[in-house]
């Protein structure tokens, strides 16, 4: 199935942006592990809009219902099954789209796929509302990461093509691009400290592979790189090569440019990988499409509820990718 992924753990995600919710399935955690509820809203937080300027109005509570797995925070050794109410929707923002893609979004693909068939309200199945039910499951991972002495972080390395920028460039970013009624993306660097080495496995099955198929369910990531990743083809063998030395009885390593991983196996050394965002394809400008019941040409500027720029929000769902890769590893 598309939309489940399998190792260790089993997980699905399920709903349409616009239905009656989205959820996720989350099986094979051990039972008897606590689960800290606030602390968990307190990660879902982080993706709720509102931070940055530019940010969606549609704001949904997001209060995960478990409907099992959990009992008395702990949970049972069972399936755990949680549902995000969607609860404020506005689905005629669409109705006068439905024959028309969107640049950039999956309607035209969608269409070809499933005959017409699919919920295109909000994106649907491919929406990133979806992302929602992922940092549920992503946030029960990093808790328990944190127990075993494992942590996961994440900031913005690039904006609208600027390097680096302080919290207060951001925000001019968006104005600007706020006044132009455009959007932008940007890069999201994260990292995992405190990994044993060994985790992970040779070939179709490293932890690259399992991080990468995790963080490309998100939608809009267009690209991944670990260590040095590209830039690392411009350098030398001998400047790309981090010398091993001995502190204590721990092999480490003088510098990082493998990010943590040889082989498809963690060092031990701190997991290092950035993601590219691609700016928010939804535009109050007007862009060149097709009508596809008459098969003519057609123009299409969207004034529904979306992002300037979704970076920022993408930063929690990419540790909870990332928690849930490593996390079935350690298992």
């Amino acid at each position: 199935m598309s939309s489940t992924w399998k190792n260790r753990l089993t997980l699905s995600l399920f709903g349409e942006s616009h239905g009656t919710a989205v959820g996720v399935t989350l099986d094979g955690i051990p039972a008897g592990e606590v689960i800290d509820l606030e602390a968990l809203q307190a990660f879902l937080d982080r993706r709720a809009p509102g931070l940055f300027p530019g940010s969606t109005p549609r704001k949904e509570s997001d209060v995960p219902q478990f409907l099992s797995g959990i009992k008395d925070g702990k949970t049972t050794g069972t399936p755990i099954t949680a549902i995000l109410p969607n609860l404020n929707a506005h689905s005629a923002d669409y109705d006068d789209f439905a024959n028309i893609p969107r640049p950039g979004h999956a309607d035209f693909t969608g269409h070809v796929k499933y005959g017409g068939h699919q919920d295109r309200r909000g994106g649907g199945h491919f929406s990133g509302r979806l992302t929602a039910p992922l940092c549920v499951a992503g946030g029960i991972c990093l808790q328990l990461l944190a127990r075993r002495g494992v942590a996961i972080g994440s900031h913005i390395t690039e904006l609208g093509g600027v390097a680096d920028p302080p919290f207060d460039e951001m925000v001019a970013i968006l104005n600007r691009t706020i006044q132009k009624q455009d959007s932008v993306g940007g890069i999201i660097e994260c990292i995992a400290i405190g990994l044993p080495a060994g985790l992970g496995d040779p070939i179709f099955d490293g932890m690259e592979n399992r991080i990468a198929g995790l963080v490309f369910g998100i939608p809009s990531v267009k690209g991944i790189e670990f260590g040095a990743g590209f830039g690392g083809a411009a350098m030398l063998g001998s400047e790309h090569n981090d010398a091993f030395y001995f502190d204590g009885d721990t092999v480490q390593t003088r510098t990082n440019h493998h990010g943590g991983i040889l082989g498809g196996i963690t060092t031990g050394m701190p997991l290092v990988f950035r993601t590219a965002i691609k700016p928010t394809p939804t535009l109050a400008l007007s862009q060149e499409s097709v009508n596809l019941r008459t098969g003519e040409s057609a123009m299409i500027a969207v004034d529904g509820r979306h992002d300037t720029c979704i970076t920022p929000r993408a930063m929690p769902c990419i540790e909870a990718a990332a928690a849930i890769a490593i996390y079935d590893a350690m298992l």
